[in-house]
């Protein structure tokens, strides 16, 4: 059979693996910016350790690997640029790091924190006389020893044994709600573990990185995504690190730390309770942004967020704790400030990026807004999405001594919204993102991007009937936008608001569950969905919907959300 491998077509050797392929090929030159580090057939992503035709496929004939008879052959490599060549680097970097701790603590307990800008944070206790310099040392031996990373198949069972003898709890317990017969570990000596995914061929891939020492443990910090040969220029963010502690004490608090955690107060019905805390939690935060608001005298407030962080519900409950303290809250988007399509000049590609700051009429939000806080009287636009033109329909606005404007947009922090004249103690700016403090375990975090992915493939079907696929092929474009537009203004808002909720993962899969499995393996975006379904299969659903109030910002995203509906 043939093969094509990023446009070169060659005649498939028996056993012999893509990583084999591409060496013989002359594709690795030594620089991560270039090297594949994955691969893609079908839809599906792929070690490079993945062998396309093995012995037995010649000998029985009609039996192909599935997935490259899928693709007709058709190979396509991953690097780190990609979002899954990231992705598969992050967890080898995982497996290395915590490697090399057991090596030189085997006593100490390391767990996934969170992931800061372009790092992510390793908790880590236990570890006595522990030393940065060494740890870097021991992950550069790993690197230099350049163990294959092939996987171990053993039986579900076995794996929860297995971790028990070892002290692992928290990946036993997990693997007690696995149904699946079968588990991967991927195994060097004494130390085993499994990412969820991916790795690279051999942990000589690890390339770029640094490791920073931290109060608690350590950061590990990525390749510079423009220039993977290079580390990435570390910016410490304390604000949003504050943020992302303070969720985990509250994990802490309500005993829900990991998804084994969650799975169980959903199986003893206290997952109830749960809910009821959380939702009271969002309440008290919103009231005390109220407070801050009012204390500073500010007249507008700049919400922004990602997608799907819960930016209308946020700015509705706020408006609800301004009116108790006696404000008028009027609420704005900046939606309404976008140019017309036809006025916008396309990118290099010939497409319009409706993400960029330059789709928005800076200089008119600007002016609005200062004659708004001066006590002027102002038409504002509206802007229509079936004509993509702006219309003025004589909607008048002027501010009295009690009047707060709630700005949400996307571009809420872009400090070019605001001219230099305009006093900056009128302005309050909130940043919301669900900063779910929740693991599968110790050693895997579940990304502030699953949460929202989630969210945006329920609500988009629910609400706009859009399916899986369609959302899916737009989400790559929506994170690069975040990445320029949203992430690097994040750490300048007044307050950041963690708009995620520790219960929501058992109450989402009810809704998202059966739209994802009903993806097929042709589909473009199988693995990606199939890396969804991958987390959500260690989650007990929870039928809980009933104690989810109607302002909770989880209702935006399922439905039955207050703040949608029409008054009579």
């Amino acid at each position: 059979m043939k093969l094509t491998i990023d446009g070169i077509t060659i005649d498939a050797v028996a056993d012999k693996s893509i990583y084999e392929i591409c060496q013989e090929l002359g594709l690795f030159t030594g620089r991560l910016s270039t090297d594949p580090i994955a691969a893609k057939i079908a839809g599906r992503v792929f070690t490079l350790n993945y062998v396309p035709l093995r012995t037995k496929d010649i000998e029985e004939r009609e039996s192909v690997r599935r997935a490259v008879a899928a693709s007709g052959g058709v190979i396509r490599l991953q690097r780190y640029r990609d979002p899954i060549g990231r992705d598969v680097y992050m967890r080898t970097s995982q497996f290395i790091l915590f490697l090399a701790i057991s090596r030189l603590w085997p006593k100490a307990e390391a767990k996934m924190s969170c992931t800061v800008g372009s790092g992510y944070y390793i908790k880590i206790s236990g570890a006595k006389d522990f030393d940065v310099d060494a740890l870097k040392s021991e992950v550069q031996g790993i690197v230099n020893e350049a163990i294959p990373l092939k996987r171990k198949r053993i039986t579900t069972a076995q794996a929860i044994d297995f971790f028990r003898a070892r002290g692992m709890e928290d990946k036993a317990r997990l693997l007690e709600y696995r149904t699946a017969p079968h588990f991967n570990l991927y195994e060097n000596g004494d130390f085993s573990d499994y990412y969820y995914g991916e790795m690279l061929p051999t942990t000589a891939f690890l390339r770029s990185y640094d490791i920073l020492p931290t109060a608690e443990g350590v950061i590990f910090v990525m390749p510079d995504m423009k220039n993977p040969d290079t580390v990435s220029n570390y910016r410490e963010m304390p604000n949003f690190f504050s943020i992302y502690k303070e969720g985990q004490s509250w994990g802490e608090l309500m005993e829900c730390e990991t998804v084994a955690d969650l799975n169980d107060l959903v199986s003893s019905g206290r997952i109830r309770e749960l809910i009821r805390v959380n939702e009271a939690l969002h309440e008290k935060k919103f009231s005390n942004i109220a407070d801050m608001i009012c204390e500073r005298g500010a007249r507008a407030v700049m919400l922004a967020g990602p997608s799907s962080s819960g930016k209308t519900t946020s700015a509705n409950r706020l408006a609800t704790q301004l009116r108790v303290h006696g404000k008028k809250p009027i609420l704005m988007s900046l939606d309404d400030y976008y140019i017309d399509r036809d006025k916008i000049a396309p990118g290099p590609d010939g497409k319009l990026d409706l993400e960029h700051i330059n789709t928005i009429d800076t200089e008119l939000f600007g002016k609005q807004l200062s004659a708004l806080l001066n006590g002027e009287t102002v038409e504002l636009p509206s802007f229509n999405f079936k004509t993509a033109k702006r219309e003025w329909c004589g909607h008048r606005l002027c501010l009295d001594e009690r009047t707060v404007i709630i700005v949400e947009g996307l571009h809420g922090l872009n400090p070019v919204l605001l001219p230099e004249s305009l006093d900056p103690r009128l302005v309050f700016r909130v940043y919301v993102s669900p900063l779910l403090p929740l693991n599968l375990d110790n050693h895997y975090r579940i990304p502030t991007s699953y949460l929202r992915l989630l969210r945006r493939t329920v609500r988009d079907f629910e609400s706009r009937g859009a399916s899986v696929q369609k959302t899916m092929s737009m989400w790559d474009s929506v994170r690069r936008g975040e990445e320029r537009w949203i992430f690097p203004f994040q750490e300048n808002a007044d307050v950041i608001f963690n708009s995620s909720t520790l219960y929501e993962l058992a109450v989402i899969k009810k809704h998202i569950f059966p739209l994802l499995t009903a993806v097929e393996p042709s589909d473009e975006c199988y693995d990606d969905v199939r890396a969804m379904v991958k987390v959500l299969n260690y989650v007990k659903e929870a039928d809980v919907d009933d104690e989810i109030p109607p302002t909770s910002i989880v209702r935006e995203f399922i439905g039955g959300n207050s703040f949608y509906r029409k008054e009579n």
